[in-house]
């Protein structure tokens, strides 16, 4: 019998960083001396690779002004974590991932974070123990290039007809087609259902009850494959 594997997003997925990371765009604006942008225009480049979403953010930067502007989006994480921040689970997240690890899933991580931040995650209190393999834009192509997904399949003896990918964001859909795995997204992110929708997502659950569901309807496909 076949174990489906899942694989998770971070950002906006099972972590609720929508004020941390716009609260450092900002700080980072204003230290090159940018006006601090908007909500709607930081959402959007959530999940690419740090480097890759500044420059999407601000095009007009040259080399070292993009230089100084991710090292003060990554001062202000710094600043964050030393006066004790951390962002929250959404409620029902932890629950979710037990429930499936219970069930005879196999879970693996693919984020936009670098592998500082994917440490900082698995040190969350039963993170390590769900958990079979994490992959981040460090480790080589960011999203939405498949790579994180096929390393995440080889290290969890998975192939694409039994594999998931579950994200916030257009970025996470469209990897996921290339990848050729089922792309789900969630709604309570940074990425609207119509973005994600439209980048490939085949559903898009309001809640972690619907994602459950859909997840079991997958998972009864796959066993039976």
């Amino acid at each position: 019998m076949t174990r489906p594997l899942a694989i998770f997003d971070i950002d906006g997925t099972l972590v609720d960083s929508r004020a941390s990371i716009h609260r450092a765009a900002c700080e980072a604006a204003r230290d090159i001396g940018l006006p601090e942008p908007e909500y709607d225009r930081v959402r959007m480049i959530v999940g690419l690779s740090l480097e890759h979403a500044m420059a999407v953010l601000e095009p007009g930067l040259n080399p070292d002004e993009l230089a100084r502007f991710v090292a003060g989006f990554r001062a202000s994480f710094n600043r964050m974590y030393a006066e004790g921040h951390e962002e929250p689970l959404y409620d029902g997240a932890m629950d979710h991932l037990r429930r499936l690890h219970r069930d005879g899933w196999r879970l693996a991580l693919a984020t936009g974070q670098n592998r500082r931040g994917v440490a900082r995650n698995l040190a969350r209190q039963g993170w390590a123990d769900l958990f079979l393999s994490s992959h981040c834009a460090e480790d080589g192509p960011g999203k939405p290039d498949p790579a994180m997904l096929h390393a995440a399949m080889a290290a969890c003896d998975a192939d694409p007809t039994t594999t998931v990918m579950i994200g916030d964001t257009a970025h996470d859909a469209e990897m996921a087609v290339k990848a050729g795995v089922h792309p789900l997204g969630v709604a309570w992110g940074f990425h609207t259902a119509e973005e994600q929708i439209a980048a490939g997502a085949r559903h898009v659950a309001t809640s972690f009850g619907e994602l459950s569901v859909v997840l079991d309807g997958f998972a009864a496909r796959a066993r039976a494959a």
